[in-house]
């Protein structure tokens, strides 16, 4: 076995086919990019009550589907892509709280589709906390000023984590 002083590593960069199209002649540039899409945002920041309003009512639709007796096979599946929905614009939306909430959620509803046990009451606590984030009081807090609900959040997805099936 060789001493570890005898070679040195050489470290190279590898550009990938994103960089290199990133790159190439034509393009916007970075700051008018950045621009554009900051002004888009503001633009339809007005409507994001009422798509978030429309992602919840489908989440709470998938969750109670679960609920009945013979719940589709595919609700989890239909819960997660909405939550992930509400997770990716919260915090483009200015709401750091509703990410933090909808990634939670999908965290435990991961856990269930990998096989853990379901925990429709987690679940529900989730939804809750969805609807109390979507409240204009609590839009722009981050989840370092409400500690107590997101420790909260933060131990139901652990049991679920850690529930046998």
């Amino acid at each position: 076995m060789a001493e570890s002083g005898d070679r040195e590593a050489r470290v190279f960069s590898v550009e990938t086919r994103f960089q290199k199209l990133a790159r190439r002649p034509g393009g916007v540039p970075r700051d008018q990019a950045i621009e554009k899409a900051a002004a888009k945002i503001e633009e339809i920041k007005p409507g994001f009550d009422d798509w978030l309003i429309k992602e919840l009512k489908t989440l709470a639709d998938a969750i109670d589907s679960a609920k009945t007796e013979n719940p589709p096979e595919d609700w989890i599946e239909r819960a997660n892509t909405q939550s992930r929905q509400v997770r990716d614009a919260g915090t483009t939306m200015g709401s750091e709280l509703l990410t933090f909430i909808a990634n939670s959620l999908c965290e435990v509803l991961d856990a269930i589709a990998a096989g853990a046990e379901c925990n429709m009451e987690s679940i529900a606590c989730h939804l809750d906390a969805l609807y109390l984030a979507r409240q204009r009081r609590f839009r722009n807090l981050t989840p370092e000023q409400v500690p107590e609900l997101t420790s909260g959040l933060r131990r139901l997805a652990e049991v679920v984590h850690t529930s046998p099936n």
